[in-house]
């Protein structure tokens, strides 16, 4: 009886054609598919491609653009207001607004008061504190219309494609949850 060969150890491939050297590519349909790997044992599965990691990520940053967006719906915006908070910055507001209320803001939401603090460089007003040049309810009211749009007309898809983009997105993301 002979002993089975265990899966762990390599095997060689032996090539029925004498003429072809190792160095040599195989031509499959015409094609030139590429060298014969020598030292490869039974038992090693063969390793994800890149496009099949990308399409798994995509998938997973997918569901949780999706699982984001469900949460973000399901958040109240605040009806009584009865705060004026003091602001030099549309982002200071936003974590001025975060804390009093206990909530996050929305992704879109935080990018769109950096984008507004940008814009605000190289204005004649530019170094004024915001709270002076906008009334800080108009500015607060605003931040909750803009809120109220992101939460619940943007589209999960859309958001994913954001997040893929932007490596530093996890930034614009809140990490506040209500009790």
């Amino acid at each position: 009886m002979e002993r089975t060969m265990p899966w762990n150890e390599k095997v060689d491939v032996i090539s029925s054609d004498e003429s072809s050297s190792p160095d040599e590519g195989v031509e499959v349909n015409g094609g030139f598919v590429g060298q014969l790997a020598t030292d490869m044992t039974i038992d090693e599965a063969p390793k994800a491609t890149a496009n099949e990691d990308l399409l798994r990520d995509t998938v997973s940053l997918i569901r949780r653009a999706t699982m984001y967006q469900e949460y973000m719906k399901q958040l109240p915006i605040p009806v009584q207001r009865g705060s004026v908070i003091p602001f030099s910055s549309w982002v200071e507001l936003g974590k001025s607004i975060k804390q009093l209320y206990g909530q996050p803001l929305h992704y879109l939401t935080n990018i769109l008061l950096k984008q507004w603090d940008q814009l605000r460089s190289g204005a004649e007003d530019e170094h004024k504190p915001l709270d002076i040049v906008i009334h800080p309810c108009k500015a607060e009211a605003t931040i909750w219309l803009v809120e109220e749009i992101h939460r619940h007309t943007s589209s999960h898809d859309r958001i994913a494609k954001m997040w893929l983009s932007d490596p530093r997105s996890h930034a614009f993301i809140d990490s506040i949850f209500p009790e």
